[in-house]
């Protein structure tokens, strides 16, 4: 079992491994032992390396950070899962359920940790919002809406992977709708049919620009989540219950976050704002994850979770190529 660093392989070296590596600089938990890319070039404070299953082989390697195309999410972490090395993937773990199951599995089936990108879990006013939650304080809970926008897409080049259908699709789903379905999942459990409806209204960006998502739960609540790529950036997350509702609204993108307002409103009660100062919630991820490889803390996201979110994802796709409300298969499907 790994004490720390946990030295780790940080492949993908674009727009998301960059912020990673700079965030791990002073981490005591986590040490870039290698890079990887196919372009691998830059000044680095680490070895690079091109090929992937050469940096699995590496000696000082015990855990990979994957920053790669949604597509090789699966087959990446299956093969490092079977090299015996823990396994944090950026989100989404895949594209549909059979893959997700897949990863799991090996997961399992090897005894490493899998973690995921999913940096809103653990930003502190929402964890105060789900312990609000869990504690009944809010009631039973009624329902979820969120908004998670922004406009850095719009610089990219039309043929980045982020942009292209198939690793992007329904537009903005998979780039800021995916954290709001993960928190959704979180609070209210596995989903059971979704309506999704995507459009190109303001840009060049091919899959669409704009998400309108309402996903029914099996539990019988709702959440209406909203995705945009061409606005500037907008962050809000709110759940209502029969007791009061809680609201988190960010002031900064994650990349670069400036704190939270986390605003409450129990029954009989004055509403009440509290502001909550910068926090690197992607770092705290990271370190979760560290402490899961290292056995001394189980990973806060339950894999039975991710699967739920693949799952939904997955009808989220279908629901905006059908312009139909699609079911989920959570796998109790006749």
């Amino acid at each position: 079992m790994p004490g720390f660093p946990l030295r780790v392989a940080l492949v993908g070296l674009g727009w998301w491994g960059r912020t990673i590596a700079g965030l791990l600089k002073d981490s005591k938990k986590l040490r870039i032992a290698v890079g990887v890319d196919l372009a691998a070039s830059g000044d680095f404070p680490f070895p690079l390396e091109k090929d992937f299953e050469k940096a699995l082989q590496h000696p000082d390697v015990q855990a990979v950070i994957l920053c790669t195309p949604h597509s090789q999410h699966c087959e990446q972490i299956v093969r490092a899962a079977n090299a015996k090395k823990h396994v944090f993937c950026e989100k989404p773990l895949s594209l549909n359920r059979a893959d997700v199951l897949k990863a799991v599995s090996a997961c399992n089936a090897n005894g490493v940790a899998l973690a995921v990108g999913h940096e809103k879990r653990f930003e502190p006013p929402v964890v105060e919002l789900f312990r609000m939650a869990a504690a009944g304080e809010l009631g039973t809970l009624l329902q979820v809406e969120g908004n998670f926008s922004q406009d850095k897409f719009l610089s990219m080049p039309a043929d980045n992977w982020r942009l292209t259908e198939k690793e992007a699709p329904a537009g903005p789903m998979t780039a800021t709708g995916i954290h709001l379905l993960d928190l959704s999942i979180g609070l209210l459990g596995p989903a059971e049919n979704v309506l999704a409806r995507v459009r190109q209204l303001a840009s060049g960006l091919a899959n669409g620009d704009t998400l309108a998502l309402q996903i029914s739960f099996k539990n019988r609540t709702n959440a209406l989540l909203s995705a945009i790529l061409a606005t500037p950036f907008d962050g809000r997350f709110a759940v209502y219950g029969s007791k009061g509702w809680a609201e988190v609204r960010d002031k900064a993108h994650p990349e670069a976050p400036e704190g939270w307002v986390l605003t409450t409103c129990l029954s009989n009660q004055q509403k009440k704002t509290r502001d909550y100062p910068r926090a690197t919630a992607v770092l705290a991820n990271l370190e979760a994850f560290a402490d899961a490889a290292a056995g001394r803390a189980p990973y806060p996201v339950p894999q039975e979770q991710m699967v739920a979110n693949i799952s939904a994802l997955e009808a989220v796709f279908k629901s905006a190529r059908s312009g139909n409300i699609e079911p989920v298969d959570n796998g109790d499907r006749q």
